[in-house]
């Protein structure tokens, strides 16, 4: 009787160790993306330009998708974001913004690029890096490359 008691608990037991198990890969592959995003906007020919240049020049593991082409839904991204600034996706769909995304992306690449990456996001230095990142996008219609369809809305 004793023997019959353990075989059905312990059964029972394999029943619900599977079925958390189960229940843990679902909620893991739901909150977990298959590699780092970085996502731009393809209208702005600006914008194009710095993404050929990283393209060129800073190797990088992460996919480098125009939002128009991107399921943002699945990153966790609005287009209205998307818009107003770069935007980095972390596997873990922890995302960063503007001079942040773009410390991530050169944290992604080889040694060089990545020391760079991280004094950009220093606490202080990282101040610094977001006001010249929002001057670049306020103004990217005016830089090399860019052209009116680059402006920003005025509410942004």
């Amino acid at each position: 009787m004793f023997q019959r008691i353990c075989d059905g608990s312990f059964k029972r037991l394999i029943r619900v160790l599977r079925t958390i198990a189960t229940i843990a890969t679902i909620v893991t592959s739901v909150n977990t993306l298959t590699s780092d995003f970085l996502i731009w906007d393809g209208d702005c020919a600006f914008c194009a330009r710095c993404v050929g240049f990283i393209e060129r020049r800073v190797k990088t593991e992460a996919k480098i998708i125009a939002h128009q082409k991107a399921d943002l839904l699945k990153l966790g991204l609005t287009t209205e974001q998307c818009n107003a600034a770069l935007q980095w996706v972390f596997r873990d769909s922890t995302i960063r913004s503007g001079s942040r995304a773009v410390a991530a992306l050169l944290r992604s690449s080889n040694f060089g690029w990545a020391i760079l990456g991280v004094a950009i996001d220093l606490p202080v230095v990282r101040l610094i890096s977001s006001a010249i990142y929002k001057v670049i996008a306020k103004n990217r219609q005016h830089l090399p490359g860019g052209t009116a369809a680059c402006a920003l809305d005025e509410h942004e």
